[in-house]
């Protein structure tokens, strides 16, 4: 099988209707799946700790922290790397690659588990190794970006990136309840949660990890088969003039602003929750909601790929970037952020709905405008694609570190999130002046 195209130019309409539509929408398609198994690999830990201590781990709620963050800072400096392979390997190779390595990670844990007496230096090394998963979308997109011609990028790229994020929404929603299924490895008897009632209950955990592996291996075989590289050549000394150019940093903001606050929200709302909501009487459950805020953003993301198509990249961008700002300020104006009662927690809930809502449209709208900038040379654009996807990454890691640290000095949550607004305001002025008005 014929693995290499020698020619690839989708925007002549005759090459692109005669030979590349076919074989780009099938990349999408299989890469999508592969992706979005990189999600629910990235996001797994998240869903475990909460069951940690009690299956019989002794680790502090400081460490239990620190597990779910450190997949963060992996998977954005995982993401740095990824920004590079596309053009040095190829899609075909650097798919079918990546879906095998995360099944190391995958089977560490889920062996782990299985035994209290496994050190925390071993969670440690096993929540750097997810990341491995987050790292995948910086090279993922970029690969479907120059399958597309122009009129399409945003199309396929909202879908990809859309579905694919639905695998945080996924790996949250499902894990409470295939850990309670037997399938692969003896029992845990789980003692001190809320839903045990001093008793206890027989649960899985290896479930949650072991659940992934056959996918990533039919995966990995599928990319082998059916995928094909194009002729997007660069060393990695040629890629890095994406760095000398100013739109490389304007695009890094613009996505950190909209993707670093999808991502950054989507890890530590159940804990903000918590902090503002949790010493009220009937207090909500936090984790009822942790499934929703990805789903918000992934969804309208996908819905919005289309719209960018019609109106441009910029002017969602724009209204992106005013929309988080101006929620931001609603919160903070009427107080949501220091509730004086549980009756605020729906116009809390409402508000913060609306800011993802947001950050799928700021998605959908960069990552259409991105190779609109860069639509002189693909191969740039695809880089600065998986470069800003790196850096915003580690949203979760900003805004925990940031919201803990505004906790500590103040004893509010406000001054982050007044920050948050202030800086997406200045991103949504700097998008209209350098890329949205007319001259």
């Amino acid at each position: 099988m014929k693995v290499h195209f020698e020619y690839w130019d989708v925007e002549n309409d005759v090459f692109w209707e005669h030979t590349a539509q076919k074989v780009a929408w099938r990349t999408l398609l299989i890469t999508t799946i592969a992706l979005f198994f990189s999600f629910t690999t990235w996001y797994l830990m998240s869903a475990l700790v909460v069951k940690l201590p009690c299956v019989g781990f002794s680790f502090t709620r400081e460490q239990l922290y620190w597990l779910t963050a450190l997949t963060g800072l992996a998977g954005g400096t995982f993401r740095i790397i990824h920004t590079f392979l596309l053009p040095i390997v190829g899609t075909r190779n650097l798919i079918t690659f990546a879906s095998l390595i995360k099944i190391i990670p995958l089977l560490g844990i889920g062996l782990a588990v299985m035994n209290p007496d496994t050190p925390f230096w071993v969670f440690v090394l096993l929540s750097l190794l997810l990341g491995l998963g987050g790292g995948d979308f910086s090279s993922f997109m970029p690969s479907t970006s120059v399958f597309f011609p122009q009129r399409l990028k945003g199309t396929a790229l909202g879908i990809q990136a859309g579905l694919t994020n639905l695998g945080i929404s996924v790996v949250q929603f499902i894990t409470p309840f295939i850990i309670l299924v037997p399938l692969i490895g003896g029992s845990q008897w789980c003692v001190g949660d809320k839903h045990s009632a001093g008793v206890g209950y027989e649960i899985f955990l290896q479930n949650a990890a072991f659940i992934y592996i056959p996918f990533l291996l039919i995966m990995s075989w599928i990319a082998w088969k059916y995928l094909r590289n194009v002729p997007v050549k660069a060393s990695f000394r040629e890629q890095l003039d994406i760095f000398s150019n100013k739109h490389t940093y304007i695009c890094t903001l613009l996505y950190l602003i909209t993707f670093g606050t999808f991502s950054g929200l989507s890890a530590v709302f159940p804990l903000l929750i918590k902090t503002l909501f949790g010493n009220f009487q009937d207090a909500p459950d936090p984790l009822t909601y942790a499934f929703y805020i990805p789903l918000i953003g992934s969804l309208t993301r996908v819905f919005f790929g289309f719209i960018a198509d019609r109106v441009g990249g910029f002017l969602l961008t724009t209204i992106a970037c005013l929309g988080i700002a101006l929620t931001m300020g609603g919160i903070i104006g009427f107080g949501l952020l220091n509730p004086s009662s549980l009756s605020d927690f729906t116009w809390f809930i409402v508000a913060f709905f609306i800011i993802l809502f947001f950050t799928g449209v700021g998605n959908a709208g960069t990552f259409k405008q991105f190779p609109q900038i860069f639509i002189a040379n693909p191969r740039q654009g695809a880089g600065v694609i998986g470069w800003t996807a790196a850096i915003a990454a580690y949203g979760p890691f900003i805004f925990g570190s940031l919201i803990s640290i505004s906790l500590k000095n103040t004893g509010s949550v406000v001054p982050f999130f007044m920050g948050l607004a202030l800086f997406s305001l200045a991103g949504a002025i700097i998008n209209f002046w350098f890329y949205q008005r007319k001259s």
